[in-house]
């Protein structure tokens, strides 16, 4: 009976995803054939087989770009992610279309006619296709229930448990139950739920749970411990009678580095350029606030433990940490500026470090580089945390993408982890998709809580 629940939901989710692409590609297609039809001189471009070549293109590039981009995530993701992803496929489609459309016709001299068009069809696209998805979401929301899952835990920690009761749409955790109550005990609640989630329970246990799901055909979630995403992306060696797998653990290639550096700096020059505006008026209301400084200093380490002075726009009041200690913004503090209110949710006050880029501190995408006095403390309590320093510190990541400004340093480095572990160009750029969508949600510029701010001045 599970099983034919998550098949309906994977079926539900195709049939949007295919009723999405057709409805994108009819209207391009409207487009497509009114602009040849005023403009095919020859008549040739009319034909069954070149117009049916257009629309095909324009399916297959918004059918695998939309899934790129996690457009089609349909009762997966936030209707908000769901709506951003979906206006960036679309403009990334219409977008390559303009080039497409015009080697097609052979004639570049209809790029402007084309890019018009396409930047209207989008506009129209985007409205159309995210009415759409809101109904979409809610009818899945109303036919498959939340899933009733079980979680198992090892400790206690209230800011550990239940969290995935933060998707009430998703999940609902039916019920808890600790490791220490015995294997037998949890296998007898198994067949009670839809799914269990093991959370951060040692590795023996957390295997013979998992050899039992299986068995009984149960789905599992559970949180990795730090060896289980350094192992993920283990290379095959099919060479002996036995399964054997290879963790190179070099960190990135050279080859890696030098694509990576090229990017860095075209994006950072282009990033400059487009937000000079921003950036000129920005240190124009900074020091007219106060005429204190515009820029803020501060010693942050990256690839390696070097250490280097990120830049960001002042958005607190000068001398906010007049004792030389760091002490982190809480979600109403006082110190910070009119103007800080404005570019720090909007993270505008990031901006500068597009200049650390140019010159080779930070790259566009890493792990976020920490305050040596944050890293000092982390590693402490985390020897491992050190392993994010294999690579350049980011001016954005996947922990600044999937979590939170309060995340703890824990599943700060799992995420930055799995960054190295796997990093691609293609990752980097859909970091960089997702850093566009996250701006508008409040979750992910959240500041520290009070009880967060006196663990960290209690360890000092």
């Amino acid at each position: 009976m599970e099983h034919v629940k998550i098949q309906n939901r994977y079926v539900y989710r195709w049939l949007c995803k295919m009723a999405l692409v057709l409805i994108a590609t009819a209207m391009f297609f409207w487009v497509w054939h009114e602009f040849v039809e005023d403009n095919n001189q020859t008549g040739n471009l009319l034909g069954a087989g070149n117009l049916l070549m257009a629309a095909g293109i324009y399916f297959v590039l918004y059918y695998i770009i939309g899934n790129a981009l996690k457009a089609f995530r349909i009762g997966v993701d936030r209707k908000a992610n769901l709506l951003a992803s979906q206006v960036m496929a679309i403009f990334c489609v219409d977008g390559i279309e303009t080039f497409i459309s015009c080697a097609i016709t052979g004639q570049f001299r209809f790029f402007p006619n084309f890019l018009w068009r396409y930047v209207l069809l989008a506009l129209v696209q985007s409205i159309v296709i995210c009415l759409l998805i809101l109904p979409l979401v809610d009818l899945y929301r109303s036919m498959f229930k939340p899933q009733q899952v079980l979680e198992i835990y090892d400790e206690a920690d209230d800011e550990k448990l239940h969290f995935m009761n933060a998707r009430p749409d998703k999940y609902h955790i039916a019920d808890v139950i600790s490791i220490h109550e015995g294997l037998n005990k949890i296998y007898d609640k198994l067949d009670d739920y839809e799914a269990v989630l093991i959370n951060d329970i040692p590795s023996e246990k957390k295997n013979d749970i998992l050899k039992e799901c299986f068995y009984r055909g149960k789905r599992v979630y559970f949180t990795p411990k730090i060896s289980d995403i350094i192992g993920k992306n283990s290379e095959d060696i099919n060479l002996f009678d036995t399964p054997l797998y290879l963790c190179r653990n070099s960190g990135l290639t050279a080859s890696q580095i030098i694509v990576k550096r090229i990017c860095d700096i075209v994006f950072s020059l282009i990033g400059l350029v487009l937000t000079s505006p921003i950036l000129l008026v920005v240190a124009i209301a900074i020091k007219l606030e106060d005429h204190g400084p515009v820029f803020f200093k501060q010693k942050r380490t990256t690839i390696g433990g070097a250490e280097f002075d990120i830049l960001k726009f002042r958005s607190m009041i000068v001398d906010a940490e007049k004792d030389g200690k760091p002490h982190p913004a809480g979600e109403a503090d006082d110190r910070i500026t009119k103007v800080g209110h404005v570019i720090r949710p909007t993270r505008i006050d990031e901006l500068p470090q597009l200049i650390n880029i140019l010159k080779g501190d930070m790259s566009i995408v890493g792990p976020r580089p920490e305050r040596i006095e944050h890293v000092k403390k982390y590693t402490e309590e985390i020897p491992e945390f050190v392993y994010r320093l294999k690579v350049k510190g980011g001016l954005t990541g996947p922990a600044q993408v999937f979590g939170k400004y309060n995340t703890s340093p824990l599943n700060k480095l799992k995420m930055d982890l799995f960054y190295i572990t796997n990093y691609s160009l293609l990752l980097d750029l859909q970091i960089l998709f997702e850093t566009v969508k996250i701006l508008a949600q409040k979750e992910s510029t959240e500041g520290f809580s009070e009880k967060r701010q006196e663990e960290m001045h209690d360890s000092k």
